[in-house]
């Protein structure tokens, strides 16, 4: 396969989130495109099992489908590179209250290969111990508990939509729990 070669990579907008790119491109033919690309930090996800195997959940207000979703908790790293446990572990903790006796990576991927580069790893909490939510300012997030058939159930018919929520539960319930 012939390589394509980035020209150059303009910043369009800074944002608090995302940084917007215009990238040139140079295709194997000699053609020159324009490709977007949207650069992340990155983000960590915490799957809290609860030793009778239910699951900590928390549902928020997400502005982009403009709804509350149910997921498992979350946060963006701080600064490139930053531990992804330190930041399962302060997550976990702000979103539920919950602190944890251990962590697992579960799995790692990236969210939308086409146009950013946002990696999110997955951790497995256990051994649980409930404590007082820690939210940041403007933050309302509300924990729930549901059993794991639960959460499968609502997966299958539409109810849970988050995909970093969808592929820790379903990697978690294949390798932990059988499929």
């Amino acid at each position: 396969m012939e390589q394509i070669k980035r020209v150059s990579r303009e910043l369009i907008h800074k944002g608090r989130i995302l940084d917007f790119y215009e990238d040139t491109m140079q295709m194997p033919d000699g053609n020159v495109v324009k490709w977007d690309f949207l650069a992340h930090v990155g983000a960590v996800a915490v799957l809290p099992i609860l030793e009778d195997g239910r699951v900590v959940m928390v549902r928020q207000y997400r502005n982009a489908l403009e709804r509350e979703l149910l997921e498992l908790p979350a946060g963006k790293l701080d600064y490139p590179h930053e531990p992804g446990l330190e930041v399962a572990k302060r997550e976990l903790a702000e979103e539920t209250g919950y602190t944890a006796k251990s962590y697992e990576l579960l799995l790692s991927f990236y969210t939308a290969v086409a146009f950013c580069n946002e990696k999110i790893d997955v951790y497995l909490a256990k051994g649980l111990e409930a404590g007082e939510q820690a939210l940041d300012q403007y933050e309302y997030v509300s924990v729930e508990i549901h059993h794991l058939d639960e959460v499968c159930r609502m997966i299958w018919a539409g109810e849970i939509v988050d995909m970093k929520t969808v592929a820790a539960i379903m990697a978690y319930k294949s390798s932990y729990q059988g499929s």
